[in-house]
């Protein structure tokens, strides 16, 4: 069996295991929380180098991309510090590709038709794919990176302006504690900030990372349709409660749980068992076509 486990600087409250079959490889993947605990989360880190066969970081990002430089952010370089013999994914590799699908399936699939609606990135500098593929739809995009990161009352409307800001920003906020830029640990589980409810309200399409959706999310999302990454069964009752009527997550379901970008990654690296600075994207896709991947998708209306 191989064990597969992201460590998350998240709430502890989100935690999960399964044991599940994959390509005729079975597989325990499990998520472990640690409530923003830096020490506890190095610590994890450490403890299971050389015991799982892949670890998913999650509740923070290594790196981000700004125009072909990569930008590393301090904590989790530190967190990882020790980590010599288990590949350590954030799912910076796969997240692009499983994006880029998740928008073309609910375009053409769905029947969507995103050129006739008005989209909300949340959060775009670590989605370039994300965006892309909406822009690629002619949907009107906004994207909320200085919003909703920053708080910050600038929409940026192109991908021009999304490269230009990421160019600026990307060498500061890398540099910063990583709870100033994302919520970590309980602020996870905080109730929702009704500050910019006019930019939900004036969105057809909610897309992001959910962790930014909810902490800004306004009472009614009447009719909205929201694409995420990795939800629990509350928040898809909280979504189903604002009035959303449909939840697509870029990520497959495993045992009615959608987990985050950085588990599925770690799942493929440890079943092709390869460097992941080896794996290509042609690597991902073939895989990605052989588990027939599709993404997540809830009516909520139901």
């Amino acid at each position: 069996m191989k064990h597969v486990v992201s460590i998350s600087l998240g709430s502890s409250s989100r935690n999960h295991r399964v044991v599940k079959e994959i390509l005729g490889q079975e597989f325990l993947i499990e998520r472990l929380g640690t409530d923003g605990d830096l020490k506890k989360t190095k610590a994890l880190y450490e403890e299971m180098d050389g015991k799982a066969d892949a670890i998913g970081m999650g509740g923070i990002s290594l790196f981000i991309t700004a125009g072909r430089k990569k930008y590393y952010f301090k904590e989790a370089l530190k967190l990882i510090k020790n980590v010599n013999k288990t590949p350590v994914v954030d799912g910076n590799g796969l997240k692009d590709i499983l994006e880029k699908k998740a928008i073309r399936y609910a375009d053409q699939e769905l029947g969507l038709n995103f050129a006739s609606k008005k989209v909300l990135v949340v959060c775009a500098v670590d989605r370039f794919g994300m965006a892309e593929a909406f822009i690629d739809t002619g949907a009107t995009t906004l994207f909320g990176d200085l919003i909703f990161a920053l708080n910050l009352p600038f929409p940026i409307k192109t991908m021009r302006g999304l490269r230009l800001a990421a160019t600026t920003i990307a060498p500061i906020i890398t540099r910063l504690p990583f709870r100033l830029v994302y919520p970590v640990g309980a602020s996870q589980d905080n109730e929702s900030r009704f500050i910019h409810n006019r930019y939900y309200d004036a969105s057809d399409v909610i897309a992001g990372d959910f962790h930014y959706i909810k902490k800004y999310m306004p009472q009614k999302l009447v009719d909205k349709i929201v694409i995420t990454n990795t939800v629990t069964d509350k928040d898809v009752n909280k979504l189903r409660e604002l009035g959303a009527k449909l939840l697509i997550t870029t990520t497959p379901e495993i045992n009615n749980r959608s987990f985050g970008t950085n588990v599925m990654e770690a799942i493929l690296v440890a079943y092709l068992e390869k460097n992941p600075k080896e794996i290509t994207a042609e690597d991902y896709n073939r895989v990605l076509d052989e588990l027939n991947y599709a993404p997540r998708v809830v009516d909520l209306k139901k």
